[in-house]
């Protein structure tokens, strides 16, 4: 079976070279992260490693292609992003040579987790020619969420020892609710990358049920709305939840905000899919209601909710203090992973310093390259988020402002809480997001000049 996977992976690498445009192997990409669980734990369990790489591979093509295409480029500008970006890329490339690592094979790894998904940035404004484009892009790229759900349900209602709760490479799920109730994880490899998907799928689907749409379409989406909520109590993950809460919390205000009247029109769209999700959900998934929070309650006397948000700010702090002079260069880019273990195993590789890897991507980063690289990836984050706040404020269509306003709450609520850099799933949403900074002020300068043209 092993060899059937290779035999895969190398059709799918010549296919991809010679058949794919660079396009259609970022939607492509889109699409394998949603179902490459299948193949990891289902089709091709004894491949799962090999298989984890596919999309990396797909990306990789794209980036090939556009780069080496004859059509415009975004251009490149000495802006405050990119002197951030050349330095932390510097930093990180100096880190690869960190004698604690034992490889710079390992830093060359951890360099890939940080910066490779990170063109994706460039490469959307010349992905969608138009706004019609991009919502056609969204509105099916959404209907794969029913399907995924619906397995997520029969996980749910299905015993642990069922062949269908099983995690990659075939491995059998350990994680439950109350009463031995699977925490389910649907097409993904595991838990983490499932709350990832119906996190990015909550950030677009707000905005889409703002929209007119004909009357299935509209029927989808309020039906897409209400199996996000109810497979985010299967999860069991409370920071899924109070992601939702907050988004749209912050999306309601900021929106009033900023137009007092678009918020007003937005406010009456929602009234019939809450009074849907708050009928029907009670009704039919109380059993997922009553485990959430009986796991949530058993959580919180462990470790309160409080405690766990402060983690990603204290942690770093006590973590420097501890590594003394360590903590001005870190043990190199890479030295966290959770892939690391396999790969030192899987190359001979020598061992380098011991580690523990806390939860936590601010402590890990701080571990990795210390604290000059913590300060320089998250003013880089930053920068991004301001960015995002600026396009948000000179839009005029009310469609590509909600779905920035989207864009600017995912990156603000994940900020410290989730991990960027050892979450793929995650880099891989979070890159196309800030790929709207450079698309949208671009849609609208496109609209503008077909306006004027069609005036003369």
């Amino acid at each position: 079976m092993a060899l059937i996977g290779v035999a895969v992976f190398v059709w799918l690498s010549y296919f991809g070279l010679y058949h794919l445009s660079w396009q259609r192997a970022v939607k492509l990409t889109l699409i394998i992260i949603i179902f490459e669980g299948v193949l990891r734990k289902w089709v091709l369990p004894q491949a799962s490693e090999l298989i984890y790489f596919l999309k990396d591979l797909l990306l990789l093509v794209a980036y090939l292609k556009y780069y080496l295409s004859s059509e415009p480029k975004y251009p490149f500008k000495l802006s405050i992003f990119n002197i951030l970006l050349i330095l932390a890329f510097s930093w990180s490339l100096c880190q690869t040579f960190n004698p604690s690592l034992g490889s710079p094979i390992i830093g060359f790894f951890g360099l890939k987790a940080y910066f490779f998904y990170m063109p994706l940035m460039w490469l959307v404004p010349s992905l969608f020619k138009s706004e019609e484009e991009i919502y056609r892009f969204l509105r099916n790229y959404l209907l794969l969420l029913i399907p995924v759900s619906l397995l997520a349900i029969a996980q749910f209602f299905s015993p642990v020892s069922s062949p269908i709760n099983v995690y990659a490479g075939g491995e059998e799920a350990n994680a439950t609710l109350a009463d031995g109730i699977t925490r389910v994880t649907a097409t993904f490899p595991y838990l983490t990358g499932f709350s990832t998907y119906l996190t990015a799928c909550f950030s677009i689907l707000i905005p889409m049920l703002t929209l007119p749409q004909t009357k299935i379409w509209r029927w989808l989406t309020f039906a897409e709305a209400f199996l996000v909520v109810a497979t985010s109590f299967m999860t069991g993950a409370r920071t899924l939840l109070l992601y939702e809460i907050l988004f749209v919390v912050g999306y309601s205000c900021i929106l009033f905000f900023a137009k007092p009247k678009e918020a007003a029109r937005s406010a009456k769209k929602f009234i019939l899919p809450i009074t849907l999700i708050a009928t029907v959900l009670p009704r039919f998934f109380t059993k997922a209601i009553d485990a959430f929070f009986q796991r949530a309650e058993g959580a919180s006397k462990v470790e309160s909710v409080n405690d766990r948000a402060l983690i990603p700010l204290t942690e770093p702090v006590a973590l420097i203090q501890q590594m003394q002079l360590k903590a001005l260069d870190g043990y190199g880019i890479g030295a966290t992973h959770q892939a690391v273990p396999t790969l030192r195993l899987a190359l001979n590789l020598p061992v380098g310093d011991t580690l523990l890897a806390p939860e936590v991507e601010t402590s890990r980063v701080t571990i990795e390259l210390g604290v000059l690289g913590l300060l320089l990836w998250y003013l880089l984050r930053l920068v991004l988020i301001l960015s995002t706040w600026r396009v948000l404020w000179r839009l005029e269509s009310p469609w590509l402002r909600q779905l920035i306003l989207s864009a600017f709450l995912f990156q603000v609520l994940n900020l410290i809480a989730v991990h960027l850099i050892f979450n793929t799933t995650f880099a891989i949403y979070y890159w196309f997001f800030c790929g709207f900074i450079l698309l949208f002020p671009e849609l609208e300068y496109r609209q503008s000049l077909c306006y004027r043209y069609r005036g003369q």
